[in-house]
């Protein structure tokens, strides 16, 4: 599917919230120290539910030594400061998804040298940005709906409802 990274996150229940997203959608999760948190946090377990075992996560001390690991891999890089849509990169199975921190996003010197692959999220002027656990999930579903969302991966559970009542 898509690999997911977050770059030095700092709030617990986000990073627990992209796991369950990660569960949900078969998507490998990347953390790059250092972290806000300790990953045996309270907030970021209870966020994550029962979904940390459907997750592959790996963990970097840094960006470069994940480039080093996927030297040929495509990389999307979510910022503010993009000039191109999320909606409109061409996003193919197994690209890698890159987000910031929540206080301050991605490092400026990274987003200088990888410009031609950043992208951002429309919003309203007035917004300054979205949660990162929404930010991931607006881009891993756009990323999906591109490659066509495979038939087993569409099912989901299928709960229904009934027009008797």
């Amino acid at each position: 599917m898509f690999h997911v990274v977050l770059v030095e996150p700092e709030i617990p229940q986000n990073t627990g919230n992209i796991v369950r997203t990660c569960a949900a959608t078969g998507c490998k999760l990347h953390l790059v120290r250092p972290f806000g948190f300790e990953i045996s946090d309270k907030y970021l377990k209870r966020a994550g539910l029962d979904y940390w075992h459907l997750v592959d996560i790996s963990y970097y001390d840094c960006i470069e030594e994940l480039f080093d690991q996927y030297p040929a891999s495509r990389f999307w890089f979510f910022s503010t400061k993009a000039k191109k849509t999320h909606s409109d990169a061409s996003y193919r199975e197994g690209d890698f998804l890159v987000f910031g921190k929540e206080t301050r996003g991605l490092p400026e010197e990274l987003l200088k040298e990888r410009y031609d692959e950043a992208v951002r999220i429309p919003m309203i002027g007035e917004a300054r940005s979205l949660n990162l656990s929404n930010s991931v999930a607006v881009a891993v579903y756009e990323a999906w709906r591109q490659v066509g969302f495979t038939a087993s991966e569409k099912q989901g559970h299928l709960h229904r409802l009934s027009l008797d009542d």
